[in-house]
């Protein structure tokens, strides 16, 4: 399937409305400069590298037959570093895995294309958190 166009028009003073097919989004600058009517570009960028991160993860487990109930992603800039920015990308995997499997949907949440796109303009770091599943947590 052939990606989408995505077009960006303005719509206040930094106010920016997103286009891809039917879907409308919104981004914006947090005030005083902007109005706050979305998420930064930043933020966008990070929903949807955790949008993919997620994905792939289901999909990997899908493939695999595995048990996975969910998979939430939290995404936030690290500044620290200076001008190197840094994402730090947390990853909770719940479902009745073994730490076999969790440690491979680990090494596949850092692997989804929008992180591969970023290549090493960015450096993220992954952190997977592990939760049991219904039946793994009536068990303990």
């Amino acid at each position: 399937m052939p990606g989408r166009t995505v077009t960006v028009r303005e719509s206040g003073p930094y106010a920016r409305t997103i286009g891809v097919g039917p879907h409308r989004l919104s981004a914006d600058e947090p005030e005083p400069i902007g109005t706050d009517a979305g998420p930064t570009p930043v933020e966008l960028l990070l929903g949807a590298l955790g949008a993919c991160t997620s994905m792939t993860v289901r999909m990997y487990a899908e493939r695999k037959g595995w048990d996975l109930t969910h998979v939430d992603v939290t995404l936030r800039m690290d500044s620290r570093n200076g001008p190197h920015k840094r994402i730090v990308k947390d990853v909770e995997i719940c479902g009745d895995l073994d730490g076999e499997q969790i440690s491979r949907l680990a090494t596949i949440a850092e692997h989804c294309p929008v992180q591969r796109m970023l290549g090493d303009s960015v450096h993220v770091d992954t952190r997977a958190v592990a939760r049991p599943g219904p039946t793994a947590a009536a068990a303990a």
